[in-house]
């Protein structure tokens, strides 16, 4: 397995050498940009992206604790679907061992330095792809921007010539696959952790914003009971 891709023939190689081309030619402070951008930004800004949607979901789910629950469950899965993607490509990586590519071709301009571990499956691309797909079971609109960034993610880790382009593809199966296949079993055990942590006076706020009535009680003892009665008395007049 550890001869994949190695004939220059081949066009996993010859769309590496087309991505990574164009590194030669950008100037050094866009080339310093992208390295940092792949490397680190794209990751940082998908995690900002989670944290968003949570404030998002949170606020808009109002007094509704199942949507709050359901939604900060999924938000919750995004993380942990991303590490078991990373801890089930160990063995794919040993399995497969291709080398990375600037140590098999040259003339690639390599944008990081001290890669010495394998290159197949991409662990940047299975990351960003996983919490771009938790976070589109959340939240499509959030999650569209993920997986937006993921491919950019994937581009980046090519472009850097660090990855083939079937690396960074087979990161973003990967991802995608643990994402997905196992986020029936991951809501199913979330969902209700949640819930509780909703039904909690002290953290509850971790899950759903408080309504303004809440908020009151929280403050007054009886505001609750007050604006109930008023807002009934208020319906009676009206059937009046």
């Amino acid at each position: 397995m550890a001869g994949l891709a190695q004939s220059g023939s081949n066009p996993d190689v010859e769309l590496l050498y087309d991505i990574n081309g164009l590194a030669k030619d950008a100037p050094g402070w866009f080339d310093r940009g992208m390295e940092f951008v792949g490397e680190y930004g794209l990751l940082l800004a998908l995690v900002l992206l989670v944290v968003c949607c949570w404030w998002t979901v949170r606020r808009r789910s109002g007094i509704s604790g199942e949507e709050a629950a359901g939604s900060v469950a999924a938000l919750v899965w995004a993380p942990l679907a991303a590490g078991i993607a990373v801890l089930v490509n160990v063995p794919i990586r040993g399995f497969v061992e291709r080398p990375r590519p600037f140590l098999q071709h040259e003339g690639l301009e390599v944008l990081v330095s001290g890669k010495t571990d394998f290159s197949f499956v991409s662990d940047h691309a299975t990351i960003a792809m996983a919490l771009g797909v938790g976070l589109f079971i959340a939240h499509r609109t959030f999650g569209l921007v993920g997986i937006g960034l993921a491919l950019v993610e994937g581009f980046c880790r090519v472009y850097m010539g660090v990855h083939y382009p079937t690396d960074v593809i087979g990161g973003f199966a990967l991802g995608t696959a643990v994402a997905l296949l196992l986020s029936p079993v991951a809501m199913a055990l979330l969902t209700p952790v949640t819930k509780a942590v909703e039904r909690s006076p002290r953290v509850g706020w971790l899950v759903r914003r408080r309504s303004v009535v809440e908020e009151r009680e929280a403050v007054i003892p009886g505001a609750r009971t007050e604006a109930s009665e008023a807002s009934g008395a208020e319906e009676r007049d009206l059937a009046a």
